[in-house]
């Protein structure tokens, strides 16, 4: 077995830390990363019991006990706003928001609950209304947002004319444009920051590729097997050549996160082979999110298709 690789994170007692998708894979090794830096835990789920399981992995693995499983379906528009409430009623700043949920090539296209395309609703729509609603509290914590992107952001585009891709769904060009919007959104957060004085840092992250349930059997998605990819991956992560671990993949979001030398609109992601797996670096901008006329695009997409206005916090 190769070496576990690591990074040094700072000191993180007393930070309110939220990581979406952390009940599994990368995002269950962010949480568990951050737990170990001292950090607050929220963990919200659309499984609570498989949330509570990975919360009871979490401490047993870290000596961690601040760890929170709190309910979210990034699909729902409803489940989002109820989170945001909850929060915003608890009124603790947040610290570090990590975007990491996603879902990736439904076979069929699928809809959310309020009728996107699956994967547009859930790795791009629903964090899009979690941080809009979730402002306060991150302007008044100066918060880290790290939104974790793929390198299937670099390939494909916006579907700008059919979002929902009601005409010639393709799983993987979905996939990847549900990621570049996600990638234009945070890239424009940066720039909305810096022009109104928010104290965010917003950064990109990329997990290169890793063993995850992104591929593997999932029948209420319509797959029904774990898919030949996955099965490769595996073999192959598991002999430590060319792909990464979940624990590995987790470093670029926890780097970009809390590194005192990370960037706000920078991308960070592995340093190894083809940027595959490694220890985290700073990575050149896809070419994809560096438009600002397709980011600020994106912004006013996101707000009329969610009915979400990213008010300028009275902080």
């Amino acid at each position: 077995m190769p070496t576990p690789l690591d990074i040094p994170v700072p000191d993180l007692t007393g930070k309110l830390a939220l990581v979406t998708g952390a009940s599994d894979g990368v995002g269950l090794e962010i949480a568990a990363r951050l737990a170990r830096a001292g950090a607050d835990v929220l963990m919200p789920v659309r499984n609570p019991q498989k949330g509570e399981a990975a919360a009871t992995q979490i401490r047993q693995q870290t000596g961690a006990h601040s760890i929170r499983v709190l309910p979210l379906d990034l699909a729902s528009l409803d489940s989002v706003g109820a989170l945001a409430a909850r929060l915003n009623d608890e009124g603790r700043p947040i610290d570090l928001l990590i975007t990491n949920a996603g879902v990736m090539n439904p076979p069929t296209r699928q809809l959310s609950a309020d009728g996107f395309e699956l994967q547009l609703a859930t790795n791009h729509l629903g964090h899009f209304a979690l941080v809009a609603q979730l402002l306060p509290l991150l302007v008044e914590a100066k918060a880290h947002i790290t939104s974790q992107v793929s390198i299937a952001a670099d390939q494909g585009a916006v579907n700008w004319d059919d979002p929902n891709w009601e005409h010639g769904y393709d799983p993987m060009t979905a996939y990847s444009s549900s990621k570049i919007a996600l990638g234009l959104f945070a890239m424009e957060l940066q720039r909305r920051s810096d022009a109104a004085g928010w104290g965010i840092r917003s950064t990109l992250s990329h997990p290169g590729i890793t063993p995850t349930n992104l591929l593997a059997a999932q029948p209420g998605m319509g797959r029904s097997a774990d898919t030949t990819a996955v099965k490769f991956i595996r073999a192959m992560s598991r002999r430590g050549i060319l792909f990464g671990t979940p624990a590995s993949a987790a470093l670029s979001a926890v780097y970009a996160a809390t590194s005192p030398d990370a960037r706000g609109g920078h991308l960070y992601g592995p340093r190894g082979f083809r940027r595959l797996s490694g220890l985290p670096a700073e990575q050149p901008m896809y070419s994809r999110l560096r438009g600002e006329a397709d980011a600020r695009r994106v912004w006013e997409l996101s707000e009329q298709l969610t009915g979400v206005r990213v008010a300028t916090p009275g902080r």
